[in-house]
């Protein structure tokens, strides 16, 4: 049950990962590698703040604000330079590798014994519980698992909420009108480069939020906890839009945030039943796979039938 409810929590505070790579591979159609290093760059900034005794929030959004500097870079890059799109995001994302270590000073900074939102949230619910441990369902559950599971999808619900109502206001339109269309948007007197720039950086402050979170979650940040988050953020999505069967705004968000945890939970399955971790990135690349390939096969698959019998 432990290993659920914790492959749960990180489902969702990936699903923060997973809204960043929704802004910028659906909305803008921007393959955007920057992801990978500014998902570190959250959690080297959260970590550092937190070690110098800086509340838990401000450390966080913090660590959000580094990675809309870091998306914000990405952007200019692509249309103010004039570089390939996937290679503004690599470029970005290589800088980042060294930027990170600089603010992070080392490769890897332990937060165990700091005040985080994850001990802030224990001690809610020791407090509230009064014991440090819970039987649900004839389960033995860690007041910090029940706690954690409590307040993580409470952000991620208010996350959701805002990015939903933002993409429905003025600035954000514009920004999904550029992602449809970018010609009408010029013809309308916007800067769609503009556009690009501010969907870049709102989809790498999300991610770089995630990564945040992450870390206080798992206890240390690492300078290389970003290889491979891009292709479980592309997972996310994939699974999400497979599962809520559309692509309209707020069944997406949804959608993504179902994703990422269903696919965190798949994973979790699959470690336990045996699964050697050395293998988890190729197993999390089976998953993408297959979240790929089974929804077309499944539209083919419906399709004979009516071509047989139109036929």
């Amino acid at each position: 049950m432990n290993l659920l409810l914790g492959a749960a929590a990180i489902g969702f505070i990936l699903s923060l990962l997973a809204l960043g790579v929704y802004v910028s591979f659906r909305i803008f159609e921007f393959s955007d590698i920057t992801a990978e290093g500014s998902i570190t760059t959250g959690a080297a900034i959260a970590a550092v703040l937190l070690t110098h005794g800086w509340a838990p929030l401000t450390a966080t959004f913090a660590g959000a604000l580094g990675g809309m500097c870091a998306g914000t870079v990405t952007g200019l890059l692509a249309t103010r330079c004039g570089i390939n799109r996937l290679l503004s995001g690599i470029l970005t994302m290589t800088a980042l590798y060294s930027i990170n270590l600089r603010i992070m000073g080392k490769s890897n900074i332990p937060l165990t014994n700091d005040h985080t939102m994850v001990s802030q949230a224990e001690a809610w619910g020791k407090a509230a519980f009064g014991k440090s441990t819970l039987a649900i369902w004839g389960w033995e559950v860690a007041v910090r698992d029940a706690s954690l599971l409590i307040m993580v999808p409470a952000l991620i619900l208010v996350v959701c909420l805002a990015l939903y109502f933002f993409l429905h206001t003025n600035l954000g339109t514009a920004m999904r009108a550029t992602g449809d269309n970018a010609q009408m948007i010029r013809a309308l007197g916007v800067d769609d480069g503009v556009m690009v720039v501010f969907g870049l950086a709102l989809s790498n402050g999300l991610i770089a939020l995630g990564g945040a979170l992450l870390a206080q979650y798992q206890g240390f940040a690492d300078v290389q906890m970003g290889i491979g988050m891009v292709v479980w953020g592309l997972a996310s999505v994939i699974i999400g839009e497979a599962l809520v069967g559309t692509r309209k705004l707020g069944y997406a968000i949804t959608g993504t945030v179902m994703g990422s945890v269903l696919f965190r939970l798949l994973v979790a399955v699959a470690l336990r039943w045996g699964l050697n971790p050395n293998d988890l990135k190729l197993i999390t690349a089976a998953f993408v796979l297959a979240a790929l390939i089974v929804p077309n096969a499944l539209k083919s698959l419906k399709q004979k039938p009516r071509s047989l019998t139109h036929a």
